[in-house]
Parts: structure tokens; C-alpha cells; sequence
């Protein structure tokens, strides 16, 4: 039975990643930070909570702790955060360390974890918002700024991770009814996951590297 990690899994598309995965027979593990207040990961089959506040380093240290050596078939880094609207130095740091810094050393401290399965993927969401061959329209510069890092540091974990057989992906997740894209958002959770899991299904280290929509279409740069 293969093994799901995926952060930020009390809501949203964590928890719908959590959802369908387990649905299909693999054990899933889903992070929050607050555990207790995650009901509806909780009652999932086959489905453990664990504390985890991707952005604090003590909080981090204790989730690897409780992990252990445990092989992570898919490693899904979907904890995020949009930022202020404004530029706000301060904000922009809080944002970074979320959206950027801190899936990119999770994906490192779990590389020993991903490598001892037997599908070795990683996948993190991103956004178009990070594309700067898309931007047209300007704005959300924290956002946008944190989202094209991110692109940046996973598309050289995918040339750094190859020898070790780890496929990566870079996903977008479309814009979808969640707390932050909001009520008239596109399309729902389910269809946005449901993409993004084919995509999943159908990488390995010949597609590793890709910034891709949930529809599998290529985003540029």
C-alpha cells in the first residue's frame, strides 16, 4: 500500500488530496497545525494527523522526529499562504518563508524518506501567479515573487534529485473554491485534484522538472 505525505491537510485541496488518496487505498498521512481541530482529516481511513507548522523549525525537527525512516511513496507540499495585498516588508518575509523556504528544505529532510519507496514523486503547488511569462496584469507581488521562487528552487531539486530516482512537479492547481481563491473561483476541489492526481500519476524522471496546470497543460516560465 503506497504512502501519501501532504501538508496542510485540515482543509481545502490538502484535505482533498487526503481525500481521494485514501478513497483509493493509500495510507495518508496529513499534517495541520492544530491536529485537534482537523476533524474531517481524522475520520478518513487510513489516515494519520500530524502536527506540523511547515514555517517554524522547532515544529518541523519534532514532525521528522515522529516520522522517522517511514518511505513516503508522494510527498505533496500544498501548505501555503497568499500574503497582503500590499508590499509589506515584513509580510513578503512571513510569505517567503512559507511559500518558498519552507517546502524546499522540507522536500530536502524528506528526500531519505521519498528514496526508500517505490514511487519516489514529489509534487508542490504553486500558481500561474509565479509565471512571469503570464503575468499581464501586474500586482500581488508577494504573491507572485514567492510562487516564482518556489518554481525556481523545485526546478533545481529536480535536477539535483534525479540520480536518486525522485520525479518532481510543479503544479498549478487552476483557480479554484478554496478560503483563498474565494467563492467564484472556477472550478471546486474535487476537479482540481482530480487533475493534479493524473498529472502525479503520470510523472516520472522523463516529465521531472515541469511547471504544469491540473489540466496537464505546460505553463511557461
Amino acid at each position: 500500500m503506497p504512502t501519501l505525505l501532504v501538508t496542510g491537510a485540515n482543509r481545502g485541496l490538502g484535505l482533498e488530496f487526503a481525500s481521494q488518496y485514501s478513497a483509493d487505498g493509500w495510507t495518508v498521512i496529513g499534517t495541520a497545525r492544530e491536529p485537534d481541530k482537523a476533524t474531517e482529516l481524522g475520520a478518513l481511513d487510513n489516515c494519520a494527523t500530524m502536527q506540523l507548522d511547515v514555517a517554524d523549525a522547532d515544529s518541523v525537527d519534532s514532525f521528522m522526529n515522529a516520522l522517522g525512516d517511514r518511505p513516503l511513496d508522494l510527498f505533496i507540499s500544498n501548505a501555503g499562504t497568499y500574503g497582503s495585498r500590499e508590499v509589506d516588508r515584513g509580510d513578503w518575509r512571513k510569505t517567503l518563508e512559507v511559500n518558498t523556504i519552507a517546502p524546499t528544505m522540507l522536500a530536502l529532510r524528506l528526500k531519505p524518506n521519498v528514496m526508500a519507496s517505490e514511487r519516489k514523486k514529489m509534487a508542490v503547488l504553486t500558481s500561474k501567479m509565479g509565471s512571469m511569462t503570464d503575468n499581464g496584469s501586474g500586482g500581488a507581488i508577494i504573491y507572485r515573487s514567492s510562487k516564482a521562487a518556489v518554481n525556481a528552487a523545485w526546478k533545481s531539486l529536480a535536477i539535483d534529485f534525479e540520480d536518486d530516482g525522485i520525479a518532481v512537479v510543479m503544479l498549478h492547481p487552476g483557480w479554484v473554491q478554496t478560503d483563498m481563491g474565494g467563492p467564484n473561483a472556477l472550478i471546486d476541489t474535487k476537479t482540481s485534484v482530480s487533475g493534479m492526481r493524473e498529472v502525479i500519476g503520470d510523472l516520472d524522471l522523463n516529465s521531472s522538472g515541469r511547471f504544469l496546470a491540473y489540466d496537464s497543460a505546460e505553463i511557461g516560465w
